[in-house]
């Protein structure tokens, strides 16, 4: 099922009275509820959307981390803000930004590459599903916010092209 059609039944949802919404297409479905404490029927085929829990930093001593311990995972939990002016390629979805196809792959950008309309920046994995993130432009990409492996939020910004 294709993110953009989730994305708008869950705009459909926020702007009606509707309070459950259920699609069928093929063997997939997708159950949207605003407010269900009714787990759903056959669960293996049904797909939620769901924020990523919270990491959680392991210390030797976890009911007393170190104050210095606490003060940088307070720095690493916040995205980096881009410094660059300049065209921001954002993402469209929570999930866990890849910059090449496979491990032993050369990313797909770099830093001061250029790039044309439509080329692939990076692949975000969602929903066990690999969606390719394209330039809408045409540019120099100037800064990479993100590292490889690491997790995204919705609207998060990952590029900048100028």
């Amino acid at each position: 099922m294709d993110i953009r059609k989730i994305r708008k039944l869950i705009e459909l949802l926020e702007e009606t009275g509707i309070s459950e919404i259920e699609i069928k297409e093929g063997e997939e479905s997708l159950r949207l509820s605003r407010h269900s404490s009714v787990p759903a029927a056959e669960p293996h085929q049904v797909h939620y959307i769901s924020a990523p829990a919270p990491r959680q930093e392991s210390y030797p001593n976890v009911n007393n981390p170190p104050a210095h311990a606490m003060a940088a995972s307070h720095q690493e939990s916040k995205p980096a803000a881009p410094t660059a002016s300049g065209h921001k390629i954002r993402s469209p979805m929570v999930g866990t930004m890849y910059t090449s196809p496979s491990p032993e792959s050369s990313p797909f950008v770099t830093l001061g590459q250029t790039v044309k309309a439509g080329d692939v920046l990076c692949i975000v994995e969602a929903m066990k599903m690999f969606n390719e993130i394209e330039a809408d432009r045409a540019g120099k990409v100037v800064e990479i916010l993100v590292a490889n492996g690491e997790p995204v939020e919705y609207d998060q910004v990952l590029f900048v092209i100028e």
